[in-house]
């Protein structure tokens, strides 16, 4: 073997430095996902970024192919809605951005990150063998020590001539690392696996699934049953929420149904239902008197 100079060696060391946590296998990920006929075209993974999101954006708008896909072993200015910035030790969790140019109308394109959350959710209580659910917009739940707890994240936006789609996953966090306590990750819920190869794949084979049946019935919710499915794993339905709206508004009532629109429709004490739409909201909460 030829000697290496010492700071390759470092460099080496420190890529193994967490013998629990190794780093992926873009070689292997590239063979299972970039194949003839499938969705995705392009899977490279970065040691470190600020943000999956912002840097394949600026990719997409010089003419990013479809199906692109981009992971960081460590993100360190992740983004979620309004803004908001999380990150989480090297190589402690999956974060990645897909790039999808979706040909169906553009009114439907907003049920792009329901659909990422169905994806994620199944996938992960495949693979993971985990309970998952789905807190509307755009959180994944898990359960642990018999609370619900966030375990990830999703944030599309528009990009170039499509959507960017970023998801980030809590998955080998120990309670000493979460960000806040009602944080989660696949290892405190109990996962068979927290080996993020396996993980990441079945996330992305089920969002091509999801993909592929919301553009086969043209971005229709319901024919693509994608509708059906986000209801039947979204824990926000059937408890009673408050909605904080730009301007110190509130709206509360019951969470009764995800509409043709994506949007949250709430049951109000006089009796109107009133939808909400993810843009519209700042904050989504239990109403007082209420479980979390």
């Amino acid at each position: 073997m030829t000697p290496q100079p010492p700071g390759n060696r470092d460099k080496e060391a420190g890529r193994w430095s967490d013998l629990g946590r190794p780093p992926l296998n873009v070689a292997a990920l590239r063979r299972a996902l970039v194949r003839p006929g499938s969705l995705w075209s392009v899977v490279d993974v970065v040691p470190a970024t600020g943000s999956t999101n912002t840097d394949l954006a600026a990719r997409a708008a010089k003419g990013e192919p479809e199906g692109a896909v981009l992971v960081a072993e460590e993100q360190s200015a992740g983004r979620g809605r309004l803004d908001r910035t999380w990150s989480a030790p090297p190589r402690s969790g999956l974060f990645f951005s897909v790039y999808l140019t979706p040909r169906v109308p553009q009114e439907r394109w907003g049920w792009l990150p329901l659909l990422a959350g169905v994806a994620t959710a199944t996938a992960l209580s495949r693979t993971a063998g985990v309970d998952t659910a789905l807190k509307w917009p755009n959180d994944v739940l898990v359960t642990v020590g018999g609370e619900e707890r966030k375990t990830g994240g999703i944030l599309a936006e528009r990009a170039g001539e499509g959507v960017v789609i970023g998801i980030g996953l809590n998955v080998s966090l120990t309670a000493a690392e979460l960000p806040v306590p009602t944080a989660g990750s696949l290892a405190l819920a109990g996962a068979v696996t927290t080996d993020r190869d396996p993980l990441l794949r079945a996330v992305l084979r089920s969002l091509e699934h999801w993909y592929g049946e919301w553009q086969t019935a043209d971005g229709d919710p319901a024919a693509s049953g994608l509708q059906e499915t986000y209801a039947a794993g979204c824990a926000t339905l059937g408890r009673s929420v408050r909605a904080e709206l730009p301007g110190d508004r509130q709206l509360v009532g019951e969470a009764v149904a995800i509409d043709g629109d994506g949007r949250l429709v709430l049951a109000t004490a006089d009796g109107v239902q009133q939808p909400v739409g993810a843009g519209d909201i700042i904050h989504l909460r239990p109403a007082r008197g209420t479980a979390p």
